[in-house]
């Protein structure tokens, strides 16, 4: 859709947002060494840092979750204990130690304990199933995983890979703890920036999860950043995080804030639209981590005079469309917007620390906005071989180059960390990073999230790889032949999934029996909405299909269309169904990835809430997604 974003930043925008950041001066100093003068191989990580707060401040509230409240003295005792457990179990330094759990105070803390002895923290996401899931095992090659009481049947869906797995739940956890020594482990203080830390999950290309490499180094780039220099928060701050604990949003950006400030964090089990701001309230939370999404389900809530009945005084996150930026923040009398770009391999970040609308921010590291071809989404070069650099204004290819500062991590597979480089870009031995994302280049080392390029796109705010759809709707017995893509949507953030099918002779489409089986074979966010029957697909000579004219077309097309609509199966297209998707309405039983379940939402009875929501959008127009 066409949104008027903001085209440049100005000298202006800085100077104003420069006077504002003033009482935070302090903050910004201690913050700005780590970022410029850290090195990877500094003996500085993530379990340190918990050391070094619990004996600054060990009576401070560290975690919040539902009636429980550990300070960050005890925190470090329980983590240490748990470390004992893992260590006397096999687990050394630089194993990797699968979490498969959903948000509860304990993830937090089994994530400690496990980088706290250099092991590497798998972090698996609770919407995987089968197949899908049974590859990422194999990708952790984990000598144990941790799982929590309630993912204990969905760690069994993968099957022999489950079966062939060590395993400890978190209550035999808890109960081996008990008596186990609390002091801090000799092998913390010992462990260098460089080593890994998380393994992140992310879709690709190839159709199944890639685990990208968080190295504690990294992860302390993003603790001095964006929580330092972007978020700034206090050590009487909490921060509410109901974004699932294996997103990067949750462990890196919200855990760095809390660590950087020595603040709170509050947990949230997940999302609930209508119990948002009662959990806000509950916890005394003066901050909260968020995608655009989750902003978007506040606002299509009802307004309340206790809308405003808060302490929030900053959000960080990433995706907060233009369009609704000044009707959230003045809705709900939110001060600071810290809107930050960045990915899960990503070496380098950017964050609106200026509190700058509509942009997302500011990035020291070296980066560079080129050129590239729009039908296979490379860097374009020119004659020479090299690469282009778009002017102020306009929309390009983001790039980040590849330095001791920003090195980049990859992922655990060599060959899929290769593709992700580009070298040689500018001149002979130069090697970037390509994000695959579109940005638009605002100056002043400024810029905004546009699109995603490549064969993966966002919706609620995971990556859906395309060939993993296709594979799934290709096993159907009357699909010939498919493509899958991303349609926009007024009003929704990311894309919305479409396969085009070409029905084999003499077949047809069985609607409940496709949307069973995709169902059951694909996660919930991954499930396209739209099926649409076509009479052929075109094909490029690497047998790749064209997909830029399906995309334009979206869901205007005379073609026989279907609609998802959860437990109801696949009905045909019907004028109201993009407005109830819009408004979170439809599919009603098809919960997000991030379980953001709005409970409490609009019901889709009433239209008057959907349409409203179609009429905040403005037409369609250039694409344009919000990066989560």
């Amino acid at each position: 859709m066409t949104v008027q974003t903001r085209q440049t930043v100005s000298l202006l925008d800085l100077a104003k947002g420069a006077a504002r950041m003033a009482p935070d001066l302090p903050i910004l100093i201690k913050g700005a060494p780590g970022l410029l003068l850290r090195k990877p191989k500094d003996k500085k990580s993530v379990g340190l840092l918990l050391q070094e707060l619990a004996a600054k401040q060990p009576d401070r509230p560290f975690l919040k979750f539902e009636g429980r409240t550990e300070t960050y003295g005890e925190a470090n005792r329980i983590v240490n204990r748990y470390a004992a457990v893992l260590t006397e179990r096999g687990v050394q330094r630089g194993d990797v130690v699968g979490l498969l759990a959903r948000n509860e105070l304990e993830t937090v803390l089994v994530s400690l304990a496990i980088v706290k002895i250099g092991a590497v923290a798998g972090l698996l996401n609770y919407n995987q199933r089968g197949e899908v899931l049974a590859h990422s095992l194999g990708v952790l090659g984990a000598p144990l995983v941790v799982v929590g009481d309630d993912c204990v049947e969905d760690l069994a869906s993968a099957g022999a890979a489950a079966e062939q797995q060590s395993s400890i739940t978190f209550s035999q956890l808890r109960a081996e703890a008990e008596g186990k020594p609390d002091a801090d482990p000799a092998v913390t203080a010992d462990i260098a920036g460089s080593e890994q830390a998380f393994y992140i999950f992310t879709s690709g290309t190839t159709g199944m999860p890639k685990a990208s490499i968080m190295s504690h180094f990294r992860w302390l780039k993003s603790y001095s950043g964006l929580g330092g220099l972007g978020v700034r928060l206090r050590p009487d701050d909490t921060m509410y995080v109901c974004l699932p604990l294996y997103h990067n949003n949750a462990i890196t950006v919200a855990l760095g804030a809390v660590f950087a400030g020595g603040a709170s964090m509050a947990i949230g089990r997940k999302f609930s639209a209508s119990g948002f701001w009662d959990e806000i309230r509950t916890y005394d939370a003066t901050a909260f981590v968020y995608i655009g999404e989750l902003c978007r389900y506040l606002l299509a809530q009802p307004a309340k005079p206790t809308d405003r009945d808060h302490k929030v005084r900053v959000i960080v996150g990433n995706g907060l469309r233009p369009d609704v930026w000044a009707e959230f923040q003045e809705r709900f009398g939110i001060a600071r917007i810290a809107e930050f770009y960045g990915a899960s391999e990503c070496n380098i970040a950017f964050i609106n620390a200026y509190n700058v609308d509509e942009t997302a921010g500011t990035c020291p590291l070296p980066y560079k906005v080129v050129a590239y071809d729009q039908e296979t989404g490379d860097p374009a070069r020119d004659a020479n071989g090299r690469l282009t650099k778009v002017k102020r204004g306009d929309v390009g290819l983001l790039l980040a180059k590849v330095t001791n500062r920003a090195p980049f991590d990859g992922y655990t597979d060599d060959d899929a960390t290769e593709k992700k480089l580009v070298r040689n870009g500018f001149k002979d031995g130069d090697t970037w990073f390509n994000t695959g994302d579109l940005v638009r280049h605002q100056g002043l080392t400024h810029v905004a999230f546009v699109d995603r390029l490549g064969d993966t796109f966002r919706w609620k705010s995971e990556n859906v790889a395309t060939t993993e759809v296709e594979a799934a709707v290709g096993r159907l017995p009357e699909v010939e032949d498919v493509s899958v893509y991303g349609v926009e949507i007024p009003g929704a953030d990311g894309k919305a999934g479409m396969a085009s099918i070409v029905l084999a002779e003499g077949q047809q489409l069985d609607p409940e029996r496709a949307a069973k089986e995709l169902g059951s074979a694909l996660p919930a966010y991954a499930v396209p909405l739209f099926l649409r029957i076509v009479p052929s697909l075109e094909h490029t000579s690497t047998f790749k299909s064209r997909k830029v004219s399906l995309r334009d077309q979206g869901y205007k097309t005379d073609d026989p269309l279907y609609v998802y609509k959860g437990s109801e199966g696949y009905v045909p297209f019907y004028e109201d169904y993009p407005a109830e998707v819009a408004s979170g309405s439809t599919p009603a039983d098809s919960p997000s990835p991030n379980r953001l379940t709005a409970v409490g939402r609009p019901s889709p009875a009433p239209r008057a809430a959907a349409r409203a929501a179609c009429r905040r959008a403005r037409p369609p127009g250039p694409p344009r997604t919000c990066r989560g």
